[in-house]
């Protein structure tokens, strides 16, 4: 991890983000930290914008909390209740509000 205070960094921010592959890059002013430049790998931007937005946070973390109160909902359950045939393998088994991965290895 390289710590930059910023009234001295002076290199290039495509410098940093090029030390950011061999760790987080963190800027602090007045030794504080205030930002990270981090390496990302299996993202989008939008993906990286929905993660960082303060309402879609507080929505998830509502909606895991009505789960964790009122109990979860399989996918096959819902399917029975919706008259969907169920799907083959083990992806019935998810529950709904749980994330998961698809096949690039990105949460879906």
């Amino acid at each position: 991890m390289k710590v930059v205070e910023k009234n001295k960094a002076t290199a290039a921010l495509a410098d940093y983000a090029e030390q950011a592959a061999e760790g987080p890059v963190v800027v602090t002013v007045k030794g504080k930290p205030v930002a990270v430049l981090l390496l990302l790998e299996n993202t989008d931007l939008e993906s990286i914008a929905v993660s960082t937005n303060p309402k879609f946070i507080e929505l998830i973390e509502h909606s895991r909390a009505m789960a964790r109160k009122h109990g979860w909902i399989s996918s096959e359950e819902i399917r029975r209740q919706f008259g969907i045939p169920a799907r083959r393998g083990n992806r019935n088994s998810r529950r709904v509000g749980q994330s998961h991965r698809n096949k690039s290895g990105n949460k879906a």
